[in-house]
Parts: structure tokens; C-alpha cells; sequence
């Protein structure tokens, strides 16, 4: 089952890598970059390896068993 996290942004974007910190699916901003370079993560449906992809709201961000929204 997948765990639905939302997360609301109040700026125009968030980095993917700092995204998966903020919305707790990585411990540490290093282990986020690790996730995204290594290929673990989907955005929108799409593998994305750019740590610092720009995320805006409507966004969603797969990894794992995790979906994470921004809002």
C-alpha cells in the first residue's frame, strides 16, 4: 500500500532533494541526493535523476512506497 504524504510549499519550488528531507522520505540531504542519482525516484510518473529539479505545486514525487504531493 502506498503512503500518501502531502506537503505545502510556500515558494515558487523546492529542489527534489530537499523535498525528500523536508517531507521526511530521506533522513539526511545527502541520502536524498544518493535516492535520485541512484535512480529511486519518480516525478509526475517520470524517472528523474536532477537532484536539484525544481518541484512546484501539483507535484508528485514517488519513492518507494511513498507518494509525496506538494501543495
Amino acid at each position: 500500500m502506498e503512503q500518501k504524504i502531502k506537503v505545502e510549499i510556500h515558494t515558487d519550488y523546492i529542489k527534489l532533494d530537499a523535498l525528500l528531507k523536508y517531507a521526511g522520505a530521506a533522513e539526511t540531504g545527502g541520502q536524498g541526493k544518493e535516492m535520485v542519482t541512484s535512480g529511486e525516484v519518480r516525478v509526475n510518473g517520470e524517472l528523474c535523476r536532477m537532484r536539484g529539479k525544481k518541484i512546484r505545486r501539483g507535484d508528485r514525487v514517488q519513492i518507494g512506497g511513498k507518494e509525496i504531493e506538494v501543495i
